[in-house]
């Protein structure tokens, strides 16, 4: 049996353009003879769409869509993932399905039984669980097929439910001769390693071929990385899709002694290093936010001479081309002049439209102003963030009047203890490096120029200056928090691995554990402007955002 894995970027709620995708793919498919084609999850639909599960025009839509699709199959049967009504009169309205039609015909309608609700998934707000799970034939063959958190069951990169059912060896128990999982699973730096241990475990403790695609693109924060992939019965990867790109893989299954098993060698798979995947899922999250938005494809940044904005301009220019980018530098009393001509040398070296608007005479207006109301005061956080805010007034006012949408060019580690400025440097459309820390920016830029590019692409000046705000003399972020490999240390403890005080002031002994404790405090207090901030793409396990849900009106810390 030739089976074909298609690793589609489905956009939400473009139904039509989703199906001409399949119908695409499946016409091709039918030519080639294909016994089997597999979309992704939700495929028809796009993923994760949810509270449009909750119109009904959008299920009647997506209803029609499908009954015409199913009606065009052929002798190549398709296995693709829709919402499907729940008919018994009790639970949820919706199944998360995975639909196997040929001949007009649907063979089987197998429904998601575990439904993650956790993080960024929120599934069991739409859908009824599934509680039989059995397996059909075709062409002679028993498949087992699944989706998604069906196949991850207990083996998720964080924890959270611990479910007491392992559907997949329930479907070898009902005599599953190959399972099928189809996926819309997101992107964190970890996942490609964790997502082929986890399906190497099951097809060696089941002894079953496994059959996964997922989906690739990117929908709002969430980016999937694709990564499709078919292995034997022994656990051996025999194909694996390139990550963050569509397209198809086939793989063969044949009987050798009673059994179904993939056919050919195990297949040689590079994965890419760290700061490789993560400029790659970025120049595709942003890639797709504008082109599935009404955003259209031009973009404007704040160019400071900083190592975050020059690497926002890097990934937007990669991902829209550099005609579509224009970069502003806003130089203050404050700013030296290194930071203006490095931020021109990098435009020049990236091709990008680059212009100078110096906020002087606005930020003294804005004083002026103030003045009745600050006489008497001291310059402080107040002045320093009006220059920040005048940067942002001019930024939205290009982005209002060109149509261009603002970047935003903060990083995880600033996000996270509050050393931005709320409608200032945290204005914009999208928050590229939102779930970046400080040090994985400084390794992507080395990085960058040392393989991607091969040549100082960003200016070492950028790279090797100590970060600054530059909102006061001689101004340099260390003034205010600690070194960032020692800040970052701490954040990715308290936030990804949801550590106590007690537990990273054990793990980190070489930090005072008062500096530890002023970093929580100052994480624990800034979720009111996190809660204000601009969408940010997701690439760790947590991210701010919607996989983040703290109260702003609350009084435990981590102090307390």
């Amino acid at each position: 049996m030739k089976i074909r894995l298609a690793q589609l970027n489905p956009t939400i709620g473009d139904i039509s353009g989703n199906l001409r995708l399949m119908r695409e793919a499946y016409e091709t498919a039918l030519q080639d003879e294909v016994d089997l084609l597999v979309f992704p999850e939700l495929c028809v639909c796009g993923y994760p769409p949810l509270d449009l599960l909750e119109r009904r025009d959008f299920i009647r839509s997506i209803e029609r869509h499908v009954e015409d699709f199913i009606a065009s199959t052929g002798e190549t049967g398709v296995i693709f993932g829709s919402p499907v009504r729940n008919r018994n009169g009790a639970g949820r309205p919706l199944y998360n399905a995975a639909l196997l039609a040929q001949h007009g015909k649907i063979l089987q309608t197998a429904r998601k039984s575990l439904l993650p609700t956790y993080d960024v998934f929120d599934e069991f707000r739409y859908f009824e669980p599934e509680t039989s799970r059995k397996t059909v034939s075709f062409k002679g063959v028993k498949l087992g097929i699944t989706i998604c958190e069906d196949i991850w069951n207990n083996e998720n990169e964080v924890i959270y439910h611990v479910y007491d059912i392992n559907p997949a060896e329930e479907l070898k128990r009902d005599g599953a001769e190959v399972l099928i999982n189809i996926s819309a699973s997101p992107f964190t730096q970890k996942k490609p390693e964790l997502r082929a241990r986890m399906l190497q475990n099951h097809a060696e403790k089941l002894e079953l071929p496994i059959i996964y695609v997922n989906q690739a693109g990117a929908n709002t924060e969430l980016i999937f990385d694709g990564d499709s992939m078919a292995l034997n019965a022994r656990g051996e990867i025999i194909c694996r899709a390139a990550l963050f790109g569509t397209g198809t893989e086939d793989v063969t299954l044949f009987k050798k002694d009673g059994r179904w098993d993939t056919e050919g060698p195990a297949a040689e798979v590079q994965l890419p290093a760290r700061p490789e995947r993560l400029f790659r899922a970025l120049v595709m999250g942003l890639r797709d936010y504008l082109r599935k938005t009404a955003f259209g494809s031009k973009v404007v940044l704040g160019l400071s001479g900083g190592i975050d904005s020059a690497l926002v301009s890097v990934i937007a220019a990669e991902a829209l081309g550099p005609e579509n980018v224009t970069a502003i530098t806003m130089p203050s009393a404050f700013s030296s002049g290194g930071s203006v001509e490095d931020s021109r040398v990098l435009a020049e070296n990236l091709g990008i439209q680059f212009e100078q608007i110096p906020i002087k005479n606005l930020y003294d207006a804005y004083l002026h102003a103030l003045a009745p109301l600050f006489e008497g005061t001291a310059f402080g956080i107040a002045e320093e963030n009006l220059q920040s805010r005048s940067r942002g007034v001019l930024l939205m006012a290009v982005s209002n009047k060109f149509g261009h949408m603002l970047l935003n060019t903060g990083n995880k580690s600033e996000m996270a203890v509050g050393y931005c400025t709320l409608y200032g440097d945290m204005a914009g459309g999208l928050s590229v490096l939102a779930d970046v820390y400080k040090t994985e920016v400084f390794e992507m830029c080395r990085w960058l120029n040392d393989s991607w590019y091969g040549r100082e692409l960003i200016p070492n000046a950028i790279i090797t200056k100590p970060p600054s705000a530059e909102l006061r003399p001689d101004q340099k972020d260390t003034d205010s928090l600690p070194e960032y490999d020692v800040l970052d240390a701490i954040l990715y403890r308290y936030i990804e691995l949801q550590q106590s005080r007690e537990e990273i002031t054990k793990a980190l002994q070489e930090v005072d554990e008062a500096e530890i404790r002023r970093v929580l405090r100052l994480v624990d207090l800034n979720e009111y402007k996190r809660r204000q901030a601009a969408p940010g793409l997701r690439v760790s396990a947590k991210a701010f955002g919607s996989g983040r849900r703290l109260p702003i009106v609350q009084q435990w810390t981590s102090q307390t």
